[in-house]
């Protein structure tokens, strides 16, 4: 069985093994002793200090190199959490869609076959009337769900009624039932759209924000405004509920991956917080950007 060493391990050694082979072949040549002679003919050019600041470089890079390494550590640290939670979001609204198909959407296929089963066999004209207006019923209720599962899957409000609209409709919907109050304001001429990409991460960060605030905030109020300028677009969430640690808040599931919708966008996401001070969730995103 063949001994296979890890890559770093060997790079060291490597290392290593040239650090001690220029030792002793240095000692045994007596090549500093050479080399100073060699630069002391040069001492109005100070070459002979190149030594020690080639040294001073190479420590310089060597320490550059360590910090990379911890920062490329912490990248992947945060990419496999990110992996993780991903997997595991869409495994939970998998399960959401799936418990859904089959609580109500099933029952009310079910509900109309049996309808129409006793319609078929029903003689007399009121009693297969009341069995059609109860598969109509049925029927109803079965295109409810198939549109609200629709606009979970993708918001029809941003196709129909564009981003302005749609966040207008977003903020009215948080308020109700019992819900915060929502305000939104837009600084400056309301945009139709902003391209298919960014009126989706705009959308879905707002949608995202609002959530926290009443499911997990408490708030009572929320402002929202949305500013389009020559260069950025802007989105501010501000709310006044109970608030977070935001220097220890390792960072939730949502707000995760609206970090990620920004940053495939070139843009960025601040979230501002502190216990019993609210939150203020700040977007912006360059004019045009694509992922």
């Amino acid at each position: 069985m063949k001994l296979r060493i890890p890559p770093l391990r060997r790079d060291r050694l490597w290392v290593g093994a040239a650090t001690l082979a220029a030792f002793v072949l240095g000692s045994l040549g007596q090549w500093q002793e050479k080399l100073s002679a060699a630069f002391d003919r040069y001492e109005a050019w100070q070459v002979d200090e190149l030594p020690l600041a080639l040294t001073v470089m190479t420590l310089g890079l060597a320490w550059q190199a360590w910090r990379r390494r911890r920062e490329a550590a912490r990248l992947l640290r945060h990419n496999r959490e990110l992996a993780r939670q991903l997997i595991a979001v869409q495994e939970t609204e998998r399960l959401a869609l799936a418990r859904e198909l089959h609580d109500e959407l099933a029952q009310h296929c079910t509900a109309i076959r049996l309808e129409a089963a006793v319609a078929g066999r029903s003689t007399e004209l009121a009693q297969a009337q009341d069995a059609a207006r109860r598969a109509a019923a049925s029927a109803e209720c079965l295109q409810q769900g198939v549109r609200r599962l629709l606009r979970r899957l993708r918001p029809a409000d941003l196709d129909t009624l564009g981003l302005s609209a749609a966040l207008h409709a977003l903020c009215y919907g948080c308020t109700q039932p019992a819900g915060p109050a929502c305000r939104f304001g837009v600084d400056g001429p309301e945009p139709a759209t902003l391209g298919d990409a960014m009126d989706m991460a705009v959308y879905r960060i707002a949608q995202e924000a609002l959530s926290n605030a009443r499911r997990h905030a408490g708030a009572r109020a929320v402002d929202m405004r949305l500013s389009v300028g020559r260069e950025a677009v802007r989105l501010t969430v501000q709310d006044d509920g109970t608030g977070f640690d935001a220097a220890a808040e390792t960072g939730g599931l949502g707000l995760l991956g609206a970090r990620e919708r920004a940053l495939a966008l070139g843009g960025s996401l601040r979230v501002r917080s502190s216990p019993g001070a609210g939150t203020r969730v700040e977007l912006q995103l360059p004019v045009g950007a694509q992922p």
